[in-house]
Parts: C-alpha cells; sequence; structure tokens
C-alpha cells in the first residue's frame, strides 16, 4: 500500500511517488529556465513550459508585452498573477497564468508555478546582469581605445632644440581626462607650447580638448601672434554653443625663440607658470584673461622676457595643486618649492621629483583629478647634479 500524505482541509493526498515526479518536472523546469542568459528568452521559456507541460490555457508577462498559449484571450478572465522579484525585493515582471476553463489551480499546479516564478526571478535577475555585464565590457573596451588614441594625440618624439631640453608627463585621473599638452613647431624655428585644462574630468572633457587641439594648431601654424591667438581660440569654443561653454579651458601658451632665448606668454585663465633662475627671484606667469570660452570677445596680453642660461620653466595644471592631506591643499607654493629645490637638470628627473613630491603629499589617497605638467630648461648639463 502506498503512503501518503494528507494536505490539510484540501481532501487531497500527494503521495510519495507524485511528490518525486513533480520535483524531477519542476527542476527539469528550473533547468531549461536557467539554459540562457538572455532576458527574452528566460521569459518564454517559462511561458513554455506552463503553457505544454503544465498544460495552462494560456501565460503571458504584459510588461515586455510576451504572451503564450492557444487562446490568449483566457488572460483577461481573472488571470493567477505571480510577481518576479529580484534578491532586494524589487518587481522584475508579472507572470499571468490562465487555467483552462478558469478552474482553480491544484495544490500541484499552485506549489509548481510558485517554484517556477522562483527560478524564473533569479534567472532573470542573472540575465540583466550579463547584460549589464556586456555593457559595461563594451564601454570599457571604447574608454580603453579612446585613452589610446588620446595617448597618441600627445606628442610622441620631443624636438631636438641645440642648448634646451624639455620633457612633459600627463597622467589622466580616469581613462581619458581633458588636459591638453602640445608642442607645435613653426616654419621659422621658433616654438609654441601649450598646456590647457578643460574643466570637469571624464570623457566629455577628452572630446572638448580633441576639439580644442585642432582649433590650436590650425590657428599656431598660421603664426598669430599669441595675443591674437588666445582671443581668437576664445572666440571659436564660445561660438561652439552651450555645452561647450560649460566646458571652458584654462590655458597657457609659450612661444620660444630658441637663438635669442627670447619668450612670450599668454596666461588665459591658468595656474601661473613658473620661470627660476639660479640665484634670482622666481618669475610667475599669471593669467591675463578669464578662460577660453567663458566670456565672448575677450583680449588677452603677452609678457615677453629671456630664459637666461641654467633657467627653467614648469606650466602645469590643477591637478598637481589641488592634492588634499585632510582639509589642507598642497598648492602652488609647495609645488613652487618643490621645482625650486629639486637638483636634477633633466626634464624627466625633475618631473618626477614633482610627482613623488605629490604624492607623499596625497599619503596614499587616490588621483582625484587630472595631472600634466611641462618642463623646460636652458643650458641643462648633460649629467645630473648630486642632490
Amino acid at each position: 500500500m502506498a503512503t501518503g500524505n494528507q494536505l490539510p482541509g484540501s481532501g487531497e493526498t500527494i503521495h510519495l511517488q507524485q511528490q518525486v515526479a513533480r520535483l524531477q518536472a519542476l527542476l527539469e523546469a528550473t533547468r531549461q529556465v536557467h539554459s540562457t542568459n538572455q532576458e527574452n528568452e528566460v521569459l518564454e521559456q517559462v511561458l513554455r513550459i506552463l503553457v505544454r507541460e503544465l498544460e495552462m490555457a494560456g501565460a503571458a508577462f504584459p510588461s515586455v508585452g510576451l504572451t503564450y498559449g492557444d487562446d490568449p484571450s483566457t488572460l483577461l478572465q481573472a488571470p493567477l498573477a505571480w510577481p518576479l522579484e529580484d534578491r532586494e525585493g524589487n518587481r522584475l515582471a508579472d507572470l499571468l497564468v490562465a487555467t483552462p476553463g478558469g478552474r482553480p489551480l491544484t495544490i500541484y499546479e499552485s506549489d509548481f508555478i510558485e517554484g517556477l516564478a522562483l527560478q524564473a526571478s533569479v534567472a532573470l535577475e542573472n540575465a540583466r546582469s550579463h547584460r549589464r555585464n556586456l555593457e559595461f565590457a563594451r564601454v570599457q573596451q571604447d574608454l580603453d581605445a579612446a585613452r589610446g588614441i588620446q595617448r597618441s594625440l600627445l606628442p610622441q618624439t620631443l624636438p631636438a632644440i641645440e642648448g634646451y631640453s624639455l620633457g612633459f608627463r600627463s597622467d589622466a585621473c580616469y581613462e581619458v581626462g581633458g588636459d591638453y599638452l602640445d608642442i607645435v613647431e613653426l616654419p621659422d624655428g621658433s616654438l609654441i607650447l601649450a598646456v590647457a585644462d578643460v574643466a570637469g574630468k571624464g570623457l566629455a572633457s577628452a572630446i572638448t580638448s580633441m576639439g580644442f587641439r585642432s582649433a590650436f594648431r590650425a590657428m599656431a601654424l598660421s603664426g598669430l601672434p599669441l595675443d591674437e591667438l588666445a582671443a581668437r581660440m576664445n572666440q571659436h569654443h564660445w561660438a561652439e554653443g552651450e555645452e561647450m561653454r560649460r566646458r571652458y579651458v584654462t590655458a597657457i601658451f609659450l612661444r620660444l625663440q630658441p637663438e635669442t632665448g627670447h619668450i612670450e606668454i599668454v596666461n588665459a585663465g591658468h595656474n601661473p607658470g613658473f620661470l627660476v633662475v639660479p640665484g634670482q627671484p622666481h618669475r610667475p606667469f599669471h593669467a591675463t584673461g578669464t578662460p577660453l570660452g567663458l566670456l565672448p570677445g575677450m583680449s588677452y596680453s603677452a609678457e615677453r622676457c629671456q630664459i637666461p642660461p641654467c633657467a627653467r620653466l614648469l606650466f602645469y595644471t590643477d591637478g598637481l595643486t589641488e592634492v588634499f592631506q585632510g582639509e589642507e591643499e598642497f598648492g602652488s607654493s609647495r609645488l613652487l618649492d618643490a621645482f625650486q629645490r629639486c637638483s636634477a637638470q633633466r626634464p624627466d628627473a625633475i618631473l618626477d621629483a614633482l610627482w613623488d613630491a605629490v604624492e607623499a603629499f596625497a599619503a596614499g589617497e587616490p588621483q582625484a583629478d587630472d595631472r600634466t605638467a611641462l618642463v623646460l630648461c636652458r643650458g641643462a648639463a648633460s649629467k645630473e647634479t648630486p642632490a
């Protein structure tokens, strides 16, 4: 004689053999539901199982427009509903089921659907996580490509200038950044150096910096005086529209005549540049106008001087100064002090020393902004001077 369990108040007896068969059916249904990582396929599997294997009249996920059954209209006749929820209890979808002739569900059918709905919730959440992971991977791949492109737009080789040495370093806070650095050699033998910083960080600022690069190079190669170049760059950026105005650009430009050591500098709302000459007070180059693209019709003035032998010059973005230790900022004074105290003569060694000073002050805190600096030395020794 088969043993069985009496369900209280139901009048139904579930025999052990039936329980095993129902568990196997649910396990097979679970396997089918988890066999795909596509959201719609998960939901379609659920509907197919309910109608074909459980012999329901119809089933549907109305929120995504999926319906299954010989007579979908039966779903309008007092259907039964099961919510599909994620681990946090957020509603993912609603499962509607119609029984043949509108009859009540049996205990077996009710248990089966509840178990299937639970497994469908897990499978649907996993499918959505899979989709998000794929989207993230595609975005990351695009960002990696953008980073490579942006790095390729930095000067790939430094010009060989007799009596001078140049070096730069640029580290984005994220995959790409809004800092910009360029070196343009002109037909008359002079050079224009530029360090700029687009407001904000990340992809939008990186796109803006690339547009800035195109306009700057076109104007620089035309031979415009630096003050006029800055004025035209300002007007060009302003004319690009409201979104670009939010991404205004601070910039500092330098024109160098290598034979004479004559330099001309225009600072458009940027951090001050520093000229350091041994035995003399440093010379700062402060802003003479607003950032580019912030206000229309601006004019800028240029500072002119000589860069004597053994002197060195520093341009940088605020990622090197706006570094904090608690409430205390590293600041331009500390950066200048590190620049003056550095005994190295090669630009790359000077840049390493500046980065070391900033990172020591940050005490392990993650980089919060793009960092870019350019160093120009005149009459640098061929070997390091001992510290």
